[in-house]
């Protein structure tokens, strides 16, 4: 079993910052892929980004070039820099982790406002 933790969200302005962490316990060394998801009020899940365990990444196209995701292994943590944020951007973003045996977990969410 894994274990998702995220935090970091909170209430910002419109071309503001903020950084999501989402801490991994459990069986870690079992995970390959973790992703970053977000669900808008009165929308489906659906995926901002994703890193590889060799360091790949790929982005949802919107978000290409304003939100960086990067991956610490020694702290089991999984980061997603949002920058330049939009009120589109505004969601419950959910970490997500998949093992080498295609186990998938989630985190509970952590809740990004953007003000205009």
């Amino acid at each position: 079993q894994v274990q998702l933790v995220e935090s970091g969200g909170g209430l910002v302005q419109a071309g503001g910052s903020l950084r999501l962490s989402c801490a991994a316990s459990g069986r870690i060394d079992s995970i390959n892929r973790m992703a970053w998801y977000r669900r808008a009020p009165g929308k489906l899940r659906v995926f901002v980004a994703f890193i590889t365990d060799g360091g790949s990444t790929v982005y949802q196209t919107s978000v290409k070039g304003r939100f960086t995701i990067s991956r610490d292994n020694a702290k089991n943590t999984v980061l997603l820099q949002l920058n330049s944020l939009k009120p589109e951007d505004t969601a419950i973003y959910y970490c997500k982790a998949e093992d080498r045996g295609g186990t998938v977990y989630w985190g509970q969410g952590t809740q990004v406002t953007v003000s205009s």
